[in-house]
């Protein structure tokens, strides 16, 4: 969907507010407070927060499955399958710290079509990246290991990835792709 310039402002401060106070504690009256304009004229330009969620969401998560879905047929390896999904997360959370923030902390206050689109969009993400690491393992390129520990460690470190960075800035986006990339797939042990 292509946003107005005056709607990306919109959304992006929203997601700062939601990020910063959580959905539920954000008013449209907060938003154009941070905006410097009048509630009402907020409805020029959206229909109701529950949109903004919503495109904020949405975004994100396209993002995710637009990213999976290209690199899940390629004919590579799966461990350089997996540096991509991580490189992809990373990049996320770089550029887009807020929203991912909103993703993470507020998908369940979507409405109904909105839900139901962002759960199909996860479910398949994490079933692409089930087999990923099946495909690995079975190619003798990654250990044998249970599967869903395997995929939640992964998942749980990238999506909360954002929490550190917010508070870690100053480390370079190179250094987070090398450093991650390495602890993520290879570990610590020497």
């Amino acid at each position: 969907m292509k946003l107005t310039r005056r709607k990306l402002e919109i959304v992006a401060t929203a997601a700062k507010l939601f990020r910063k106070k959580g959905y539920n504690a954000v008013s449209m009256r907060d938003l154009a407070q941070a905006l410097e304009i009048k509630a009402a004229s907020l409805y020029n330009h959206i229909n109701s927060k529950q949109e903004i969620l919503g495109i904020i969401i949405l975004d994100v998560a396209e993002n995710f499955t637009q990213h999976m879905n290209s690199v899940s047929p390629e004919n590579i390896s799966s461990i350089k399958k997996l540096e991509s999904v991580i490189e992809n997360h990373i990049q996320i959370t770089i550029e887009k710290t807020d929203a991912l923030a909103c993703l993470n902390n507020d998908w369940m206050h979507l409405e109904k079509l909105d839900l139901e689109n962002y759960l199909m969009m996860r479910n398949t993400y994490e079933a692409k990246m089930r087999n990923i690491i099946e495909q690995g393992i079975q190619q003798k390129e990654l250990q044998e290991r249970n599967i869903d520990l395997v995929l939640f460690s992964l998942l749980s470190t990238l999506r909360t990835l954002h929490l550190w960075y917010s508070k870690n800035k100053e480390v370079s986006p190179q250094l987070l792709f090398e450093e991650m990339k390495q602890n993520l797939l290879h570990g610590i042990i020497r």
